[in-house]
């Protein structure tokens, strides 16, 4: 117990080092490189190449390096990243490229950890006797407590830093309609801030910071993960059992056939929308535009915190509400602050207002993640691979769209697609809900058991 509770400590350290600086680093793209839209499409590159990988990638390099070494392999595309923001004059030549390198890392990272903590998790219940899934779900409770903490510190850590830069300067009344809903459309409209843009060196030591942080955990996977021929030889087991390529692809596409699927994807899409816009748009045309830089740091942790702690309450006290209520409450939250955010023209004065928004928006992004996660479960009981290899094609397809067009529209205009997806997305699931009650009346639809098995796959549509 001890040697396998030792490698999930590693495993949860190191990824909280790893997204502690791609979490911050996300939250500054469309901020920090704001020329061309080139921070939106780096974000986009990435969620495109994390569709290609997601399809093949993971049971090829599990087999081949076992899960140790494609852990720390994939975690190396995620430093190559962070070097990428590091040449000013070079950043179609080098974010663009590193972005598609950490696309393709991604799902074999998530796959590996994942793979890891089963194999420790039935090798411990088997010597002790006890049941395999319930240390299982011990386990990536332990990763998750760990990792999600991650969004905080980066967070944290790219607001102290570029904090030291915040000079106030006043600005005029007529400066301000260029931030919000009805931005300026310009690449000056993120420099009618309320405080000076941070300095190069500032932004070189941040960045060096979360490489730094990067490697650490590249070293602590390397050094102190253990994977010894038992662990290897039920890898090896656990990657023969997985279905090829090609079977998975077209199992993928062939769970289409199920009208309840497609009537999903719009919901599923919207996640990516959603959470697209608050990282790409929010950050860029409200905080940025009208506080400055370092302020994105603490607004994203508003928003990471109200998500990480609503998820737990909302998984839960759906057992007793049902998804029915939830999935209204986010609805109306979500509706509520896309009206507000179309009105509303900010202000510096009016600080609490900015922490207002992302608040709102993580209880609703709560909702979303974890009643959908469990409305696949439960719906497609015989095909989860299948069902939730298109929660993650579907989802990654809306951030890709969503940060694609964030360079070419102006807000007010994705706030009305955000709002159209949403309403498109709440009529479908309410056709669902209806085939469901018609079809299967006596089955119960939120079972606990099946939420606690699915909300560990939560958080993996997160990057």
């Amino acid at each position: 117990m001890e040697r396998n509770l030792k490698n999930v400590l590693v495993i949860s350290l190191g990824f909280l080092l790893l997204f502690t600086a791609y979490g911050g680093l996300q939250s500054l793209q469309s901020s920090l490189h704001s020329e061309e839209g080139l921070g939106v499409a780096s974000l986009s590159v990435i969620y495109a190449a994390l569709i290609f990988s997601s399809m093949f990638l993971p049971p090829i390099l599990i087999k081949k390096l076992g899960c140790k070494w494609t852990i720390s392999g994939s975690m190396c595309c995620y430093i190559a990243f962070s070097l990428g923001n590091f040449y000013a004059s070079w950043y179609w030549y080098t974010l663009i490229p590193t972005s598609v390198i950490l696309g393709l890392g991604g799902a074999p990272l998530w796959s590996a950890k994942c793979t890891y903590l089963t194999i420790a998790g039935n090798s411990y219940a088997e010597k002790a006797g006890k049941i395999g899934k319930d240390i299982i779900n011990q386990y990536f409770g332990v990763f998750f407590l760990i990792f999600q903490s991650s969004g905080v510190w980066g967070n944290l850590i790219s607001s102290l830093i570029l904090g030291q830069s915040s000079n106030k300067v006043e600005i005029s009344e007529e400066d301000l309609p260029c931030c919000g809903a009805y931005d300026c459309m310009t690449s000056d409209a993120t420099n009618t801030t309320g405080s000076a843009g941070p300095s190069k060196s500032l932004i070189y030591t941040l960045l060096g910071i979360y490489t730094a942080s990067g490697v650490l955990a590249v070293l602590l996977i390397v050094i102190f993960l253990d994977q010894n021929k038992s662990d290897q030889a039920e890898t090896e087991r656990e990657i023969t059992k997985t279905p090829s390529f090609w079977s998975t692809f077209l199992a993928t596409f062939q769970q289409l056939k199920d009208k309840r699927q497609c009537l999903l994807i719009p919901l599923t899409m919207y996640s990516g929308f959603e959470q697209g816009f608050l990282a790409g748009d929010y950050t860029k045309t409200y905080v940025t535009c009208a506080l400055g830089i370092h302020y994105v740091g603490f607004v994203m942790i508003c928003f990471a915190a109200t998500d990480s702690l609503c998820s737990l309450l909302f998984g839960k006290i759906s057992q007793f509400t049902g998804r029915k209520l939830l999935f209204a409450i986010a609805t109306v939250t979500n509706i509520a602050s896309i009206i507000a955010l179309l009105l509303w023209k900010p202000h510096p004065n009016q600080l609490v207002v900015f922490f207002v928004f992302p608040a709102l928006w993580g209880i609703s992004d709560a909702i979303w993640q974890t009643q959908t996660n469990g409305l696949y479960g439960v719906l497609f009981e015989k095909h989860r691979e299948a069902a939730f290899a298109n929660y993650r094609l579907w989802e990654s397809a809306g951030f890709v769209i969503a940060f694609g067009y964030s360079t070419f529209l102006q807000v007010y205009i994705k706030l009305y697609i955000l709002l159209a997806v949403l309403v498109v997305s709440v009529v479908t699931y309410g056709v669902v809900e209806y085939i469901e009650a018609k079809s299967s009346s006596g089955t119960p639809t939120t079972p606990t058991a099946e939420k606690e098995k699915v909300g560990s796959l939560t958080q993996e549509t997160h990057m």
